[in-house]
């Protein structure tokens, strides 16, 4: 028979860990003296990041939405169990993904400043000996571990892919995506665990008053369950009124020079975080360029006099060149182009519609019609299109913008223009539609 249970010997556990302290910790403890540390600074942290990163991580998946998945054409590709429902991406507003990935990425960037200012006020928890006292805070602490890991790794990556410096060594996609969720499901558990504690330190102390305490009469809060309090504080550097100045100054600082990028006139120059530049150049054709001609490899003699646009759909194929294309009726319609990157821009295109192209062929009712470009490889030289994409009146194959023809920069001879569709799949240089292609096979 087996004897009893010892159920003392998890508390024996513990407190043979506590004695066996790693070199170092004790001096840790001693440095975390700031008095401005405790459950009601922590909670303001905590209560903007509440608000703010639900919209980062809605938008994130909106946008992943956005690239058409089920066509093979957003990234990661085999995402499992956790591929999202399938649905028709809206094309109205038009501009839905401007808003959405702009959200996404600004909200990211600004949102650093608290994501430090929240470290900064728990870090000492990180270092916390014994790791644990109960299982129930083993699982506390390993939210907590895959929180800050998760953040501070989509932020690095995040920042790092904006700037198109990929220093890492794996797929930045697949990376992002899978890390979301990760980081999601931890931001979900330590919501779960810590609301009743943000709430309660939230109503410990009036905001008002706190925010009026200068630096001479800031005390530090009472001992607090989760030790967040230094055990032997420090002299006042600052009031908690400062801390939150600090962190609120460095949101908007970055809100200053990231904004601009997803808004057109004076805040662009602003933009000092424009990957592409805030200078993109003058004239009809002088916005901001993600791709040239010269990057695609696409030759001035593919896109001269000898360039022409085929047509496929219905059992039938039509070639048409330039002046053919000019020679039918042409829609004007003021749509923006948003890129992963987080810039927009709104231009104001003209050229023939696609569903007037789908009718030449006999395709008045196409579903993910495929657009060809010249440029040889990579994600550029294909898109699949929905059938609402297609047939939204305001979908273009557009021969001029602003008035002037395309430049090679911006897609002469002609490029797709479609509202709310991620910059990246309104292709450019284009050379072949097929109505009838899914591209999903």
């Amino acid at each position: 028979m087996p004897g009893p249970v010892d159920y003392a010997a998890p508390r024996r556990f513990w407190r043979a860990l506590d004695r066996h302290r790693p070199p170092g910790v004790d001096a840790l403890d001693r440095s975390w003296r700031s008095p401005l540390r405790g459950p009601w600074l922590t909670a303001v942290y905590g209560s903007a990041l509440l608000v703010a990163l639900p919209l980062v991580i809605v938008t994130g998946l909106l946008d992943y939405a956005a690239y058409g998945p089920r066509f093979g054409q957003a990234f990661p590709t085999d995402v499992g169990w956790l591929r999202l429902p399938i649905f028709d991406w809206p094309t109205r507003p038009s501009w839905l993904f401007r808003v959405t990935q702009g959200l996404h990425v600004t909200l990211g960037i600004v949102l650093i400043p608290v994501v430090l200012g929240k470290l900064w006020s728990v870090i000492p928890k990180l270092f916390d000996w014994p790791p644990a006292r109960s299982l129930a805070q083993v699982l506390e602490r390993l939210t907590l571990l895959l929180l800050v890991g998760g953040i501070l790794f989509q932020i690095a990556t995040g920042l790092l892919n904006i700037q198109y410096a990929y220093l890492f060594g794996f797929d930045f996609y697949t990376a992002h995506y899978f890390g979301a969720w990760i980081f999601t499901a931890a931001f979900l558990a330590h919501v779960v665990l810590k609301l009743p504690r943000l709430v309660s330190a939230l109503r410990s102390r009036p905001v008002g008053a706190e925010l009026r305490t200068p630096a001479a009469a800031t005390r530090p809060e009472p001992p607090d369950p989760d030790d967040l309090v230094a055990g032997r504080p420090g002299p006042p550097t600052m009031s908690r009124r400062g801390a939150v100045g600090l962190v609120g100054g460095g949101t908007l600082l970055l809100a200053a020079l990231t904004i601009g990028q997803s808004l057109d006139g004076p805040l662009r120059h602003t933009a000092l975080l424009l990957p592409r530049g805030r200078e993109p150049g003058s004239g009809p054709n002088g916005f901001v360029v993600n791709r040239t001609v010269a990057a695609a490899g696409v030759r001035p003699e593919e896109t001269g006099a000898g360039w022409r646009l085929t047509l496929r759909g219905g059992g039938r194929t039509v070639t048409l060149d330039r002046p053919g294309l000019l020679a039918m009726a042409q829609h004007t319609a003021a749509l923006p182009i948003a890129c992963v990157e987080g810039w927009s821009t709104l231009q104001t295109w003209t050229g023939v519609r696609l569903r007037d192209l789908a009718a030449l062929v006999g395709a008045d009712d196409p579903d993910g019609t495929r657009v060809t470009s010249l440029e040889k490889a990579g994600l550029f030289r294909q898109a699949t299109l929905q059938a609402n994409q297609v047939l939204d009146p305001d979908s273009l194959l557009a021969l001029r913008v602003n008035g002037a023809d395309l430049s090679p920069d911006h897609g002469y001879p002609a490029r797709v223009i479609v509202p709310a569709l991620p910059g990246v799949h309104c292709t450019k240089w284009v050379t072949e539609i097929d109505f009838g292609g899914r591209g999903d096979g």
